[in-house]
């Protein structure tokens, strides 16, 4: 079972829904509508405590031949008070794994692994940020455990729910990479900053490429699909033209890199007899004395001193700083 949302009429409506095997291929189906409020079927008894209302339980033990407590507490938890929430969080996931449980993994294990390049991308960037997608053939399968045994519908939802977490300004990168239009291109910047790119030809790639995933059956497979662009598939659009690319660091670090690496200048040290000059003049001592002032008789000298140039006592900042550049840099000569 997972959350759904739908907006309807320019509100945002939540139904519980599951998905299910029919056949070779798997499918999603309504099991109870939630309205626009949720929180409306939480019931707190008292305490940290909370439960469902019985009308959804009774509908479920209906109709989901797979319905469990725990996955019903699961889609109602982001509806639950924040105190309630904050206070049940380390106890969240402590109930161990029940009988039923563990046999729905074993058969998770046996259901199918492969999955559609365009969720793996999707995976990958909402993972590692990463537009450069080449290392995505070496990352560890498990990434990806997240995408099994769930319908075209539940993945869309689950997207919809991670990319939640980008920022405005990713958004038009995220697509970018996710319909993989870097292959389009054979400048160096396509694979780190595609703003650099002919903006016109991004654009076009980008429709055709929608166009592709819009008719590819493999990837629907298990809804019904129409002639028209798939409401799933419309948000990327406006994420897409309704967006401008973030500010990219790659043209920054590569001068950056460039100019550390031609740099040769190197501040000379300055010589010892300076530093005792300045020194000499700041402490009120001769070079002599403080030549031979030994790191102990050195430390004693600046307390003493800093008592009266601290500015908290009445000195000035500036003569303070001086005093100790001046001890830090005597203490070194005398290492």
């Amino acid at each position: 079972m997972y959350l759904a949302l739908k907006t309807i009429k320019g509100k945002t409506r939540y139904f519980i829904r599951e998905s299910y095997r029919d056949g070779a291929c798997l499918r999603s189906r309504d099991l109870f509508d939630l309205g626009t409020d949720p929180t409306r079927y939480i019931i707190y008894p008292g305490g940290n405590a909370f439960y469902i209302d019985e009308t959804v339980d009774d509908r479920l033990r209906s109709l989901s031949r797979n319905y469990s407590v725990d996955d019903l507490d699961e889609i109602f938890w982001r509806f639950l008070k924040p105190e309630i929430r904050a206070a049940l969080e380390p106890y969240r996931h402590m109930g161990g794994i029940s009988r039923k449980k563990r046999a729905d993994k074993e058969k998770e294990e046996k259901a199918r692994t492969e999955f559609h390049l365009f969720d793996k991308r999707r995976v990958h960037y909402l993972r590692f940020g990463y537009i450069d997608q080449g290392r995505i053939g070496r990352v560890s399968p498990k990434l990806f455990n997240k995408l099994k045994n769930k319908s075209r519908d539940e993945l869309e939802q689950y997207f919809m729910d991670m990319e939640r977490a980008l920022d405005r300004s990713e958004f038009k990168a995220y697509i970018y990479v996710i319909f993989d239009l870097q292959k389009y291109f054979t400048e160096l910047i396509a694979k780190s900053m595609p703003q650099g790119l002919n903006q016109n030809k991004v654009d076009q790639y980008f429709l055709e490429e929608i166009c592709r995933l819009n008719s590819d059956s493999s990837f629907w497979s298990g809804m019904d699909t129409e002639g028209n662009l798939h409401e799933y598939l419309i948000r990327y659009v406006i994420m897409f033209f309704d967006s401008e690319y973030g500010r990219s660091s790659f043209l920054d670090d590569y001068i950056r890199d460039y100019m550390d690496s031609k740099r040769r200048y190197v501040p000379p040290r300055r010589s010892a007899s300076v530093i005792l000059d300045e020194a000499s003049t700041i402490f009120g001592v001769k070079k002599d004395v403080l030549r031979k002032m030994s790191r102990q008789a050195l430390t004693r000298l600046y307390r003493r001193m800093a008592q009266k140039l601290h500015p908290d006592k009445g000195g000035e900042k500036e003569k303070f700083v001086k005093l100790s550049e001046a001890y830090n840099e005597l203490l070194k000569s005398k290492t």
